[in-house]
């Protein structure tokens, strides 16, 4: 479970787009701040699968990672571009299909990959319909599944859902936030499972995150704040703080294991304010991302 928030220059306060992403995942799962610098290769070994890189020179990212895989939560790269992923249920049962990317992995590959949201959403896409979806996302359980992602930038941003190979875009307009559902009307009409409680697990931190982005103009310090609240449903809050008593294995408990605010304005450096474990007990640190050197 994780949840998702961009506003665009316009619905900020100091004029910057602002992205935020709360992470969570098996509670025992450690999740670390990494700096992945520029490199050269013709060929990418990711969590189950290797593919042909699209881009021979990657771009700097800082990125959250789970240290067992190759693809990480969220990130922003050295271009400003900025992207985080939700796990998200369909008509389609991600079981049944061939080990490929995970949604991890078109994180990382998009921004290591693109230097404009439009130009990720398009990558992730290619990536996509060429190689699939499959493998576990979590290192407990052979847990498979779809995702949804949000990209932004300075400029713009895009909600892209999928399942399987299937896809659909949305560009934002100044605001948006994505939970653990499908967000995109048609999308959401047309593949959305069927029994998914959406109205306990998810619809609350959805409707959370939507009135923060009513309130505007947005700062960091409201995004800190939501990054800590438990507003939600029977412990399905923003902040995860699932009771984990009736889980008949402890490590299969969800919960808040890092949290990444992203500031990235049109000019000078994106600035990221991180926090690994859950949010409301944990300090932000703020770190600089450089913009590309000529």
């Amino acid at each position: 479970m994780c949840d998702c928030i961009v506003a665009l220059a316009p619905a900020t306060s100091r004029g910057a787009t602002l992205f935020w992403k709360n992470s969570d995942r098996p509670s025992q799962e450690t999740q670390l701040l990494r700096w992945v610098p520029p490199r050269t290769e013709t060929n990418t070994v990711c969590t189950h699968i290797a593919i042909h890189a699209h881009r021979n020179e990657t771009i700097g990212v800082l990125a959250s990672q789970p240290t067992w895989m190759w693809g990480v939560e969220m990130g922003v790269n050295e271009a400003k571009v900025a992207i985080g992923n939700e796990r998200i249920f369909t008509t389609l049962d991600p079981r049944d299909f061939p080990k490929a990317l995970t949604g991890m992995d078109l994180v990382r590959l998009g921004l290591e990959r693109a230097e404009t949201a439009e130009a990720a959403v398009e990558l992730l896409i290619q990536l996509i319909e060429r190689y699939g979806q499959g493998g576990t996302g979590l290192e407990v359980s052979n847990s498979p599944y779809w995702s949804s992602f949000l990209v932004a930038d300075p400029n713009q941003a895009w909600v892209l859902e999928t399942s399987g190979r299937l896809w659909a875009t949305e560009r934002v307009d100044e605001r948006r936030a994505i939970s653990n559902r499908t967000t995109i009307a048609s999308f959401d009409a047309d593949h959305r499972h069927p029994r998914q409680r959406t109205e306990h697990s998810v619809d609350p931190r959805w409707n959370a995150s939507k009135s923060v982005l009513a309130d505007t103009p947005l700062t960091t310090a409201r995004l800190l704040e939501h990054a800590k609240s438990h507003e939600g449903v029977d412990g399905y809050s923003v902040c995860m703080h699932v009771d984990a008593s009736n889980e008949p294995n402890p490590l299969h408990h969800q919960s808040t294991t890092a949290s990444m605010i992203a500031e990235l304005p049109a000019n000078g450096d994106a600035t990221v304010w991180f926090a690994p474990g859950s949010p409301c007990r944990s300090t932000f640190t703020e770190h600089s991302v450089a913009p590309l050197t000529e």
